[in-house]
């Protein structure tokens, strides 16, 4: 039984998605919350508050990414936010999923088949991956936003976007990162409470 605030951040990605969207990212909360009851992925906190901080949290990716091209990769996809729910949602989306941790690779998987969603899985450390160019790459909750850009510099092209969720101290972040590396960012507020995504455009050089 949702209480009051997850089932309002439930019924807002309803009103946001198509009804056949909204029952793919049903279907993968469920398999979220089977997998965290038996396992270390999903801590209680999560589960209790998957709609709200998790599901809408992701969501708002996928405006910010219009007209960029389908080819997605996601670094450190952890339990499948926001790759999976921009999976879900972004029609057309080549959406790759780098995740190091056996087990969480193996729920991507799973919970990716049981949403109806075609995602690729590399159980890798990011440095490991082949390099390729995305249109958009994202990271949530995963480094401070100068290990970011070095992390996603590999997949990024001319017209490649980066979106980074981060905190309140999303600013300092920015001005960090730029003493090393040459992009251009937008900070745009997120659904979070005192946090923001960084928008990362026309990363050139790193260092």
């Amino acid at each position: 039984m949702l209480d009051e605030a997850e089932e309002n951040a439930r019924e807002t990605v309803r009103s946001r998605v198509t009804p056949s969207v909204f029952d793919a990212i049903e279907r993968f909360v469920g398999a979220c919350s089977r997998w965290g009851r038996v396992s270390n992925l999903v801590s209680a906190a999560d589960r209790a508050r998957l709609w709200e901080r998790h599901v809408l949290d992701s969501l708002q990716l996928v405006p910010l990414a219009e007209g960029a091209g389908p080819v997605w990769v996601d670094l450190g996809s952890g339990g499948g936010f926001p790759g999976i729910v921009v999976a879900i949602a972004r029609e057309g989306t080549d959406m790759t999923l780098i995740e190091a941790n056996r087990k969480k690779s193996a729920f991507l998987l799973q919970a990716a088949a049981e949403a109806g969603v075609k995602v690729r899985v590399r159980p890798q450390r990011i440095e490991a991956v082949e390099p390729f160019v995305a249109d958009v790459v994202s990271a949530r909750a995963l480094a401070s936003l100068d290990t970011l850009i070095r992390l996603a510099a590999p997949f990024f092209g001319p017209d490649t976007i980066g979106l980074f969720p981060k905190g309140k101290d999303a600013p300092l972040e920015t001005d960090t990162a730029h003493l090393r590396h040459d992009f251009t960012a937008s900070l745009i507020p997120s659904l979070t409470e005192d946090s923001s995504i960084v928008r990362v455009t026309g990363l050139r050089t790193v260092s």
